[in-house]
């Protein structure tokens, strides 16, 4: 089993949802964040005085896989969340992670099974 974290833009969001379910993958978790990264933010005018705002928005998408779906999923999060042909820094990051055990409460359900 695998916990992939995927940090994309938010205009993709709905690109990558729709990607993910072509490979039936259904089960994600979806946060709001703030992060930079080689874009390292931008300047704004606010009130006549120029801010620097080094945050931007992200989107987090957390999902548990087994092992069968970790390059279908990885490969799906890039098609859909790549900007052009061969994409623009800002486009995003995908972590790979081991996860351990997985428990669905409502059966008490372990590892792959849960999922």
């Amino acid at each position: 089993m695998k916990l992939i974290l995927a940090i994309i833009q938010p205009s993709k969001l709905e690109a990558v949802k729709e990607a993910l379910a072509r490979v039936e993958v259904f089960r994600l978790t979806v946060m709001d964040v703030q992060g930079f990264g080689r874009q390292k933010g931008h300047s704004e005018m606010y009130r006549g005085r120029e801010l620097a705002v080094n945050l931007l928005r992200k989107i987090q998408l957390q999902i548990a896989v087994n092992e069968d779906f970790v390059e279908p999923t990885i490969n799906a999060i890039i098609e859909a969340g790549r900007t052009g042909p061969d994409g623009r820094i800002g486009d995003g990051k995908i972590f790979v992670l081991p996860l351990e055990d997985c428990i669905r409460i409502r059966t008490g359900e372990r590892g792959p099974e849960a999922i």
